[in-house]
């Protein structure tokens, strides 16, 4: 995949009120403006420490591109790291908008200072066409494809850890319990500003109420994501983390809250039902923090310092 040219950011839709055809267009140009230069003046720019390339991974029944960092040559020989390096996978946020670009200046740090291979999955965007079945299984099929052919990725598979934002963080959380029912026995979960709620229930937090429209109109966005992430006739529990029948067993999380984020309460939540299952679960919040604010450091000064907690969180996680 080639990188896009600077281009200007495209007005934010009516989400209450978008078609098909305008979420398509709008997605198209959202993320050429996210993986863009023009946008690191938002989103940060890559730590010159680690590698990126695009690569594809062949699965049985379709091929999906990841966004893969690994330490610099000359980082690592500083570092003096191992030939097989641990796994960190990583799902971005937005649901059915966003790439694994714009998640650069987090990652690209990851796979420098751990180190660390980073892989980041650009998998299927929701959309009328596709719920949020198909990016979980995405998440969870590139995992096991990484895991399952260690050699060929120089990845030591006992040594895994899944990473997630937002939608991401979803993502990640069933990764997790999948993981744990296959057998893959992971180091750490690092969840971020988690949305694990796609229920009836979704909206029924103190956060929703308080953040739901300031700093930005999120209960819209968030109406709409629920709608593309499972449509009727889908059993919304089985993709809603938080109502997970069993979280006993899983790997350690760190729960990530930014304080004035409308889904704030699911990450505070979430961690609460890990802990009463025996899970670890480490939760930080970020006071004023705002939705999104790891991925956005040019603008978001608690990145920065978030960022920070995370590596160290998987230092110790993924450690020897």
């Amino acid at each position: 995949m080639s990188e896009p040219t600077a281009t200007t950011r495209p007005p934010e839709p009516d989400w209450s009120a978008i078609t098909a055809e305008e979420l398509i267009a709008y997605r198209d140009a959202e993320n050429r403006f996210r993986a863009s230069s023009a946008a690191r003046a938002i989103t940060g720019d890559p730590d010159p420490g680690a590698a990126i390339d695009w690569q594809e991974v062949a699965l049985p029944d379709r091929d999906l591109p990841v966004r893969v960092y690994r330490p610099a040559a000359e980082n690592r020989a500083r570092e003096a790291a191992p030939a097989e390096l641990p796994l960190l996978l990583h799902v971005h946020g937005g649901s059915f908008v966003g790439t694994a670009v714009q998640c650069d200046w987090t990652n690209s740090h990851l796979a420098a200072r751990l180190p660390a291979v980073v892989v980041s999955v650009e998998h299927r965007l929701l959309d009328a066409a596709t719920p949020l079945s198909a990016a979980a299984d995405d998440a969870w099929d590139v995992l096991r494809h990484v895991v399952e052919h260690a050699a060929q990725w120089g990845i030591d598979p006992t040594r895994t850890a899944v990473f997630g934002e937002s939608c991401g963080a979803l993502i990640s959380a069933l990764a997790a319990i999948r993981a744990r029912e296959a057998g893959l026995r992971l180091k750490a979960q690092v969840l971020v500003n988690p949305a694990v709620d796609v229920t009836e229930t979704m909206f029924d937090h103190a956060s929703i109420a308080e953040y739901g429209y300031s700093p930005t109109r999120a209960v819209p966005l968030l109406r709409l994501f629920q709608r593309l992430a499972v449509p009727p006739g889908t059993d919304a529990r089985k993709f809603s983390p938080l109502y997970a029948d069993d979280l006993g067993g899983l790997a350690p999380a760190l729960v990530v809250v930014p304080t004035h984020d409308a889904v704030a309460d699911h990450g505070r939540r979430y961690a609460e039902r890990l802990r009463a299952a025996g899970t670890s679960a480490r939760l930080t919040e970020y006071p004023g923090a705002r939705h999104a604010f790891l991925s956005m450091p040019g603008v978001e000064p608690q990145a920065e310092t978030a960022r920070a907690e995370i590596l160290e969180f998987l230092r110790a996680a993924l450690a020897g």
